[in-house]
């Protein structure tokens, strides 16, 4: 017989990388969760800042909170190495600058438990906030459950690894966090790529609701549009080849990644990252991408009226208090 849910350990590992301005809120908002059994392994991947000092003091008045580190190695080999340094069940992962709802880890333990033992991976909605924790804008509302192959194919609608709490046996049966971008100098994507891996054997489970506050900065490294889509290419990639049946929904999946990183790129200010992905776009796919164009547009001038008068988007009923 299976323990209670409310007993059942969840083993949450931060990566953690010259994060001094932010590792203090991200760990708060994880201590706070309603589910209390957690074991939090922040992994300093090769930090020159104060947050090692940081997270030393936090865990003196937490004893669920750890620090292990490593020499330099990346984002997926921290993540594996905190994996590997927890014994428990299930596995969160929250990047060291994002934050958590309260009950962001109990809501996805049901939802896992309402899977049924099928279910292997359980992801919520996030909204993307800036440097002062406000809200820019809110992800998609995606429904998927049970088999996420296909929908995953079409488009990355679980959007950052911060949304996911899997299964210690599907996160190991997928063979964890791909080492091999980072060797290709194409970090960025090894969330999309562990998802998909984890969908080839194991369903998916979802809680409707914005748990996950997903921090965009120009310094972190989701701002690297044209890194981040060489990842997703190279994810893509592997994809078709396992997958010739999901060819076309990859390609639109590619298309539309594209499509992506050309705004971020534009409205972080990395023109030069624009440029290059806006003439890939218009050589391969010119009437979708002057479409796009337009909207594109709309978006970034509504994104800097909002900036420039201090206005948010108005939240949604499902967004539970992050922050």
């Amino acid at each position: 017989m299976s323990r209670p849910q409310e007993e059942e350990k969840v083993g949450v590992v931060v990566p953690m990388f010259n994060a001094e301005g932010t590792i203090a809120a991200t760990l708060d908002s994880i201590c706070r969760q309603t589910h209390a059994t957690l074991d939090i392994v922040v992994v300093d991947d090769g930090s020159r800042d104060g947050s090692p000092a940081i997270v030393r003091d936090k865990a003196r008045s937490d004893p669920r909170i750890r620090l292990i580190g490593q020499q330099n190695a990346g984002v997926a080999a921290a993540r594996n190495l905190g994996a590997a340094a927890t014994d428990a069940p299930f596995l969160a992962f929250i990047d060291a600058d994002d934050l958590w709802a309260p009950t962001k880890i109990a809501s996805q333990l049901a939802a896992l438990a309402r899977g049924g033992s099928g279910a292997g991976l359980a992801y919520c909605w996030f909204a993307t906030i800036d440097a002062a924790d406000r809200v820019v804008s809110f992800g998609p509302q995606p429904l998927i459950e049970g088999d996420a192959i296909p929908s995953l194919c079409s488009g990355n609608w679980i959007g950052n690894g911060s949304s996911v709490l899997v299964r210690r046996d599907a996160f190991e049966k997928a063979g964890g966090y791909e080492l091999g971008l980072r060797e290709r100098e194409a970090q960025g994507a090894e969330d999309l790529l562990l998802c998909l891996r984890v969908a080839e054997h194991a369903g998916f489970a979802v809680v409707p609701r914005y748990l996950v506050g997903y921090r965009t900065t120009p310094g972190n490294m989701s701002s690297n549009s044209l890194k981040m889509f060489r990842s997703t290419e190279i994810v893509l990639a592997e994809f078709r080849t396992k997958y010739p049946a999901h060819a076309a929904a990859l390609a639109h999946h590619q298309r539309d990644a594209r499509h992506w990183f050309i705004y971020r790129a534009l409205a972080s200010g990395r023109y030069g990252d624009a440029r290059v992905l806006l003439g890939e776009a218009l050589r391969t796919h010119p009437l979708a991408s002057t479409r796009h164009l337009g909207g594109l547009a709309l978006g970034i001038a509504r994104g800097r009226m909002q900036r420039r008068f201090g206005a948010t988007p108005p939240l949604p009923l499902y967004t539970e208090a992050i922050w």
